[in-house]
């Protein structure tokens, strides 16, 4: 029988604190600003070269303009220590490179892009935790994926023809390669064509879809709410990464899907002796699937429809190694993506009637720009960050005695998105420039200002805790 009482026994129940209007806006900006980033060939084609400069261009302002003050206002020291030096010094390193490049005005445009690449990455992970940064980075990956099945849908069904991107040189009779939309949408099942989505590029496409896969997917394991509406992203996801028809995506989700059972499994192991027969077991299996992937290199390529020089990259390739012994050590000068109005690229390299703008291989890349030195960097900015992510996703959440904490979903995020940028940058220069380098510094910065993830209700994660004090007698 319940029974009124003057001295209650606990608190009346209160609503739960809301969030601050600046707090949204800000998480609202950084969704704007990792959309633009992944769907940065979406406003080119839209707006045209100067409008989607000028936006991008808006968008670092706006970052400086927020961050400054937040900045200034802070009461914990910035974690200046904690910052990504060794990619802080691939783009000094691209910076200084202007003293002896073969394209100054290429370099010095590209910096910026790279400049602003890194401002933003630094800015995300600062302002937001982790669980916000998996939000927003879901959030935007929806937005491209809806405006790609829409975009697609819309060039199928009601306009009947392809759509081109806003630009000024157009040829009348464009190779197909030039469209920003084809509409395959509705092709028939047996003989589908390539999607190229919002993004007006199927690779592209394909490797954004594989990344809302592993996005979606870590939530959904996190126990995020409305799960149903998350698998429906999920399969929508799949459904774009199967039609963009991308063979280096299809390769890097079995990589994913490999690191991920390897995550896991060293997950188990209870002790140092059951890690070192599983790390065993995983260089048997990586030595094992490089011969195999060696051996079987040409029926494989058969098998998704693509020849021995991987659909002209093979030319490519060897063009770019050419030109970078020309100056291995230091290379020609910084410049990523290349422009190709400038007269060192223009008719350079032809495919499909398009002058090419990277060299489809991140490292070939850099060894062309940068030379070995530029190489060395970025090796260490790829190999710290592969340290940090797998013992991030393979420790325990401990700063005590305690060691039994469980694992943070949350933590697969990393080493999943590490593996699928390292394979595509066998095929594509997408990790060293624009959102790829936006992501490799985030998730570099990240990872070392913030290693603990929020530990669960009722107990204060490792930031919140003071230190125990002993008493003078």
């Amino acid at each position: 029988m319940t029974q009124l009482s003057r001295y209650p026994v606990a608190d009346p129940p209160t609503a739960p604190e809301r969030e601050t209007t600046g707090h949204l806006l800000l998480r609202a900006y950084a969704v704007l600003v990792v959309f633009s980033a992944f769907a940065h060939s979406f406003w080119w084609n839209l707006l045209g070269f100067a409008g989607g400069a000028v936006f991008l261009a808006a968008l670092t302002l706006g970052t400086v303009a927020i961050w400054v003050p937040r900045l200034a206002r802070r009461r914990a020291p910035f974690p200046w220590r904690r910052l990504p030096w060794l990619a802080l010094g691939y783009v000094a390193l691209a910076l200084v490179s202007l003293a002896w490049s073969s394209w100054a005005a290429t370099t010095a445009v590209t910096w910026l892009l790279l400049a602003a690449a890194t401002l933003q990455g630094v800015f995300l992970a600062d302002v937001l935790t982790w669980r916000e940064l998996l939000r927003c980075l879901e959030i935007a990956l929806r937005w491209v994926l809806g405006l790609s099945v829409l975009l697609e849908l819309w060039v199928a069904a009601v306009r009947h023809r392809p759509l081109l991107p806003n630009f000024t040189d157009v040829p009348p009779h464009p190779d197909p390669h030039w469209y920003w939309v084809r509409g395959n949408l509705l092709d028939p099942v047996l003989d589908p064509g390539r999607l190229q989505g919002a993004v007006g590029n199927a690779n592209l496409l394909g490797i954004l879809c594989l990344l809302a896969l592993i996005v979606f997917g870590v939530r959904l394991a996190d126990r995020a709410p409305s799960p149903v509406v998350r698998a429906v992203w999920m399969a929508v996801a799949a459904f774009l990464l199967l039609r963009s028809g991308s063979v280096t995506t299809l390769v890097a989700l079995v990589v994913v899907a490999v690191v991920l059972g390897a995550i896991l499994l060293m997950r188990r192991a209870r002790s140092p002796r059951a890690r070192t027969r599983r790390y065993a077991l995983f260089a048997a299996v990586v030595v094992v699937g490089a011969a195999l992937a060696l051996l079987l290199r040409d029926r494989l390529l058969a098998l998704v429809g693509r020849g021995e020089d991987l659909t002209g990259r093979g030319a490519i390739w060897s063009a770019v190694l050419d030109r970078a012994t020309e100056r291995p050590v230091v290379g020609h000068g910084f410049a990523s993506p290349w422009l190709p109005w400038d007269p060192a690229f223009d008719g350079w390299i032809v495919d499909h009637g398009i002058t090419v703008f990277h060299a489809h291989d991140m490292w070939l890349d850099v060894f062309l720009q940068l030379g070995a030195l530029g190489v060395l960097v970025v090796l260490g900015v790829f190999a710290a960050l592969v340290w940090r992510s797998w013992f991030f996703a393979v420790d325990r959440p401990r700063w005590d005695i305690r060691a039994d904490r469980p694992y943070q979903t949350v933590s697969l995020l990393p080493p999943l998105v590490v593996a699928m940028l390292l394979v595509q940058g066998l095929t594509e220069s997408g990790p060293i420039m624009l959102w790829g380098w936006m992501l490799v510094v985030g998730l570099s910065f990240k990872i070392k200002a913030a290693p603990l993830v929020d530990v669960g209700a009722g107990e204060a994660s490792a930031p919140e805790r003071r230190p125990l004090r002993t008493r003078r007698r």
